[in-house]
């Protein structure tokens, strides 16, 4: 088992709290794992992007290389693109459709969407209109993880059990609302893909 994600965002939108919660579903299945936040700042509006690896056999490196990536989860479509090098020929990219235009020259949304679509394993998801649905537009990070589930090698109930271990000490329906969140995340992944 082995599993390289490139999680790519903007600061303020939960990629580490994403990481938190593969990390704790990782742990609970014996995995080895190794994180680094790799470029940008984790300040609101800045840049973010943090190498994930699992693996059940011993891991040398934290960063992963160009080309072995088998999954890019990006929060932000544009982030999406930036790290498409990254991307081995039989990796999935899961991401949001909705921008976070923090800078002055962010290109066309439909020009990054076409690029995105032109890919041959992809699941684009409005992962900001489905947290609304579910209860709280501030989960959209866990629609996301839920979205990328189907391609991550980690039984679904280990990532539902690193949401309950991550968010326990908000509450019973925090952790219920990102349950929520994570379900239809990966429910419009199973349908769209």
């Amino acid at each position: 088992m082995k599993a390289d994600i490139i999680l790519a965002g903007v600061g303020g939108q939960g990629i580490l709290s994403i990481a938190a919660i593969l990390g704790v579903a990782a742990l609970e299945n014996d995995l080895y794992l190794k994180q680094a936040e790799t470029h940008g700042m984790s300040q609101r509006g800045g840049a973010v992007v943090s190498h994930l690896r699992i693996s059940d056999k011993p891991i040398a490196s934290d960063l992963i290389p160009m080309g072995n990536a088998d999954l890019i989860l990006s929060v932000e479509p544009m982030e999406s693109l930036r790290y498409l090098p990254y991307l081995s020929p039989l990796g999935y990219v899961v991401t949001n459709t909705t921008p976070f235009v923090n800078i002055p020259n962010y290109p066309e949304v439909d020009k990054v969407m076409n690029e995105i679509r032109s890919l041959p394993r992809f699941v684009a998801i409005d992962a900001d209109q489905i947290a609304k649905e579910t209860g709280n537009s501030k989960v959209s990070n866990v629609v996301m993880l839920g979205a990328a589930s189907p391609f991550i090698d980690l039984d679904f109930e280990k990532i539902e059990d690193g949401i309950r271990s991550i968010f326990a000490r908000k509450g019973e329906e925090m952790v219920e609302l990102n349950l929520k969140a994570l379900r239809a995340g990966r429910k419009f992944a199973e349908e769209n893909r």
